[in-house]
């Protein structure tokens, strides 16, 4: 088992919590992104290309089922969750394959939404209520699936 993480967009308080688990678990832990991610210690660090999706492609090219993936991304969330792999994002929402379609659906929406200047796609501040959140759904992910 391995951690990947989407981390571009992902809050600094949810990789400093990734890193923390992966070290006490002893699970290799890949942060996936774009730039160098200044905490990424402990974690190792795939830089992708700049291109649109590189990392998103990085990741799924790494995932193998039994692997948790934390990104808030859903058409990645999508592309894993048909892989039988594992996704939560940093608000600890997990992705299944009961729920992906309508998750996938209503962020279109809002995407249509914003583009056509009828609202903007925004989330709330990232604080510790969202943290506590997302650590309860990474213990239980972990738990579960930690051989």
């Amino acid at each position: 088992m391995k951690i990947l993480l989407d981390a571009d967009s992902c809050p600094k308080g949810a990789r400093e919590l990734a890193i923390k688990r992966s070290a006490q678990l002893n699970i290799k832990l890949i942060f996936a992104a774009n730039r160098q991610i200044p905490e990424a210690q402990g974690a190792v660090m795939e830089i992708c290309g700049a291109g649109e999706n590189s990392a998103d492609d990085r990741i799924v090219e790494l995932a193998a089922e039994g692997d948790l993936v934390i990104s808030r991304d859903i058409p990645l969330a999508k592309r894993l969750v048909e892989k039988n792999i594992s996704v939560i994002d940093d608000r600890g929402r997990v992705f299944t394959k009961e729920n992906i379609n309508e998750a996938l659906s209503l962020r279109n929406f809002m995407v249509g939404l914003a583009e056509n200047g009828m609202g903007a796609v925004r989330q709330k501040n990232y604080g510790k209520k969202e943290l506590k959140t997302f650590a309860d759904s990474l213990d239980r992910i972990l738990a579960r699936q930690k051989p």
